[in-house]
């Protein structure tokens, strides 16, 4: 699991530079053609890791649940974003990484309800939940630079 966690802490600093070095305003446009934005984007990888990982295995988050409602899948964005929001995303981006790899290693999850992915995936254990969220996170990513190229395009 530790290539699984590393890849994470990398995909992870790669959305933070996006989030702190992007402009705010591209930061939350929403180009022709798209449902979300670069915000959205990276502030939903946060939640949805907690959620895949910590509330299936029965644990609790390390996230507030206002974030987890505001940008769980099926959400989109509304386009703000305050200097606060902005500030405890870009803290929770690497925390939050660095928290599950501790938290695995140290036996914290023992359990875990099963969960079948919108992709088709069925997610049995914490190990499953954790891979998963890798493929999730790359997906995002791709997004990301999706959006950036059509931003730049704009």
């Amino acid at each position: 699991m530790e290539n699984a966690f590393n890849i994470t802490l990398q995909n992870r600093k790669i959305l933070y530079k996006f989030l702190t070095e992007t402009p705010k305003e591209m930061l939350l446009r929403i180009p022709d053609g798209y449902r979300n934005n670069i915000w959205w984007n990276i502030a939903h990888v946060v939640v949805t890791q907690q959620l895949l990982v910590y509330k299936l295995s029965g644990q609790p988050m390390r996230v507030d649940s206002a974030l987890v409602d505001t940008f769980k899948k099926g959400t989109v964005p509304d386009g703000t974003a305050t200097e606060e929001e902005l500030n405890q995303i870009s803290g929770l981006l690497l925390a939050t990484a660095e928290w599950a790899q501790q938290d695995y290693e140290n036996g914290v999850f023992s359990g875990y309800e099963e969960y079948t992915t919108s992709v088709n995936v069925t997610l049995r254990t914490v190990e499953d939940a954790i891979m998963f969220n890798v493929y999730h996170e790359g997906i995002h990513l791709g997004t990301i630079l999706s959006l950036l190229k059509a931003l730049k395009r704009a």
